[in-house]
C-alpha cells in the first residue's frame, strides 16, 4: 500500500486531490496538512508517506525550506503542484530536487501520470513549465504565450538529467562521455531522447534556463 500525504492550505486543491487519489486502488492518505512547515515536518515523522504532493507556497515555505525537508526524507518520492509562477520561480522550484513538479491547472489524466512517474523514480514536469523557463526572457504567467503552452507533461531520466547538466557547463559529447562513464554514442542518445520530449530542435532553451537558474544544483543546508 502506497501511502500518500497531501500537504496545501487551499481546500478546493487538498480535497479534490483526496478524492482523486482516493479512488485509486493500492493508495492509502494519510491525514492532510494545510497548516505551516512545523505541521509538515511533523506529519512526514508521523506518517513516513511513500509520496509526498505539497504546494509548499500555499504552507508559506520558502523554498530552501522545502529542498532541506526533501533532503531529509531521502526515501520519499515528490511531487510539487502549484499555480503557475514566474520564470525565475518555476527555475527555483525545479532546482528543489522534487522528482515531479507541475500545475495545478493541469487535468486529471496529467497528475495522475505525474504520480506514477514519480513513484516509478522518473523525473516528470509539466509542458507548460518547461516552455516557461526555456522562454528567452522572463515572460509574466498571465501572458498569452504562457496561456498558449500545451500543458502535457514529460518524463526525464536521472541519466539525461545528468547530461543536461554536464551540457549547461559547456562540456563537449565526448567531455560528457569520459565524465559519465558512458560511450558518446550512449551521450547523443540521450541528448537527442530529451530535446524529442521536449519538442525542440536543440537544447539551447534548456541549456539556458539550467545555467541562469543553477537547476538541479546539488547543494546541501542546515534543516531550518
Amino acid at each position: 500500500m502506497t501511502r500518500v500525504l497531501i500537504a496545501d492550505k487551499n481546500y478546493l486543491s487538498r480535497i479534490g486531490l483526496e478524492l482523486l487519489i482516493g479512488g485509486l486502488k493500492g493508495f492509502e492518505i494519510v491525514p492532510s496538512v494545510c497548516g505551516d512547515t512545523k505541521d509538515l515536518v511533523q506529519q512526514l515523522h508521523l506518517s513516513r508517506p511513500h509520496l509526498l504532493i505539497v504546494d509548499h507556497l500555499s504552507l508559506g515555505m520558502s523554498h530552501l525550506q522545502l529542498k532541506n525537508v526533501v533532503a531529509r526524507y531521502k526515501k520519499m518520492q515528490t511531487l510539487l503542484i502549484t499555480d503557475t509562477l514566474s520564470k525565475a520561480e518555476s527555475a527555483s522550484a525545479l532546482s528543489i530536487g522534487v522528482n515531479a513538479y507541475v500545475l495545478k491547472e493541469c487535468d486529471k489524466t496529467e497528475i495522475l501520470e505525474a504520480i506514477n512517474a514519480t513513484l516509478s523514480g522518473q523525473r516528470f514536469v509539466c509542458g507548460k513549465i518547461v516552455g516557461l523557463i526555456s522562454a528567452n526572457e522572463e515572460i509574466k504567467p498571465s501572458n498569452a504565450f504562457i496561456k498558449s503552452l500545451n500543458c502535457d507533461g514529460f518524463s526525464v531520466t536521472d541519466r539525461e538529467i545528468d547530461v543536461i547538466r554536464e551540457i549547461a557547463l559547456g562540456l563537449s559529447n565526448k567531455q560528457i562521455a569520459d565524465k559519465l562513464h558512458l560511450s558518446t554514442h550512449t551521450v547523443n542518445t540521450h541528448r537527442r531522447n530529451v530535446m524529442t520530449k521536449l519538442g525542440v530542435n536543440n537544447t539551447a532553451g534548456v541549456v539556458m534556463f539550467a545555467v541562469k537558474n543553477r537547476i538541479l544544483e546539488e547543494t546541501n543546508y542546515d534543516l531550518f
